[in-house]
């Protein structure tokens, strides 16, 4: 999957340069959906990564002011980290493991994320070759109960500056 999200990125790279050199307009995250819809049953990745892809690809163009961005490369030396990003509903917690795209994904569950619903979350690669799922999920904030306090008012005071002199005794 992580080679189909660098193919991507990079058509997506291409594309966006061209329209800048060819019409002079910048793509927008909506403005690139239609040229990758449908690619996702080709490249075996869920419909929503295609669109986490392109906004991602968008925020880092505006971040960095750059017409195009490096290549995300899939083999040799300097190749690019596994990244799969995956948006609301597309990963959720089942018999244990994440289930996406018509996977499981067996992960150390330290935290106990059946009790949470999953939003926006990726699968990241570190340099190791080991894979890591990082999730940020929805939690049910106890609304706090405050004692019942007066109620104060502030007063505003005055206050005088008096110019101080003093002669030196010798």
């Amino acid at each position: 999957m992580a080679r189909s999200v660098n193919f991507v990125w990079n058509y997506i790279n291409e594309l966006s340069q061209r329209s800048i050199k060819e019409r002079g307009v910048f793509l927008f995250a909506y403005d690139m959906h239609p040229y990758i819809k449908g690619a996702g049953k080709e490249l075996g990745l869920h419909s929503q990564t295609l669109q986490c892809i392109a906004g991602e690809y968008v925020t880092r163009r505006k971040q960095f002011k750059k017409a195009r961005l490096n290549w995300r490369k899939s083999d040799g030396v300097r190749r690019s980290l596994g990244w799969i990003p995956v948006n609301t509903g597309a990963a959720q917690w089942k018999n244990g493991q994440v289930y996406h795209n018509g996977h499981y994904f067996k992960v150390w569950d330290s935290y106990g994320l059946n009790q949470y619903k999953f939003r926006s979350a990726s699968f990241n690669e570190d340099a190791r070759g080991r894979w890591y799922f990082n999730v940020v999920v929805d939690v049910e904030v106890e609304p706090e109960i405050k004692p019942k306090s007066k109620p104060f008012t502030l007063r505003l005071l005055t206050v005088e500056k008096t110019h101080c002199t003093s002669s030196a005794v010798s």
